[in-house]
């Protein structure tokens, strides 16, 4: 049993899942993973994204310490955002769910070699150690 005072966040499952589960941070996350860093760049393969959402959600990440945001002194259409140390450490959490939806949730949808090569490159984009295996290993 899991305990703790009233008012205390008492299980960190939760904390990540509503980190995680809002809409469009998994994709931004993996944009900043594969070098993205401005606003336009994580537009790109999301045309439903709305510049009011995309905006709202980087600052979501920015007060959650996932992300900062670089601002050029000498143009403000010159920001940036880039992973925190607490965003990199995300990479691992974000692989496992990319390997449950693989190998548990879809397991049946994809061919073994499908499934791999997807496998591959989100270790390549999340730098996943190749130490740790994988659920198709």
């Amino acid at each position: 049993m899991l305990v703790g005072n009233p008012g205390d966040k008492v299980c960190p499952v939760n904390g990540v899942i509503n980190l995680l589960g809002r809409k469009w941070v998994f994709g931004i996350l993996k944009d900043m993973f594969m070098g993205k860093t401005h606003f336009s760049q994580f537009k790109e393969d999301k045309p439903e994204l709305s510049n009011v959402v995309l905006r709202d959600t980087l600052k979501f990440l920015e007060d959650e310490g996932l992300i900062y945001k670089n601002v050029d002194a000498n143009s403000n259409k010159n920001t940036e955002y880039y992973l925190t140390s607490k965003g990199k450490k995300s990479n691992k959490i974000l692989y496992e769910i990319v390997l449950y939806g693989l190998y548990v949730l879809e397991a049946d949808q994809r061919s073994d070699e499908l499934k791999k090569q997807l496998d591959d490159e989100y270790r390549q984009i999340l730098n996943i150690d190749e130490n740790i295996q994988s659920y198709g290993d």
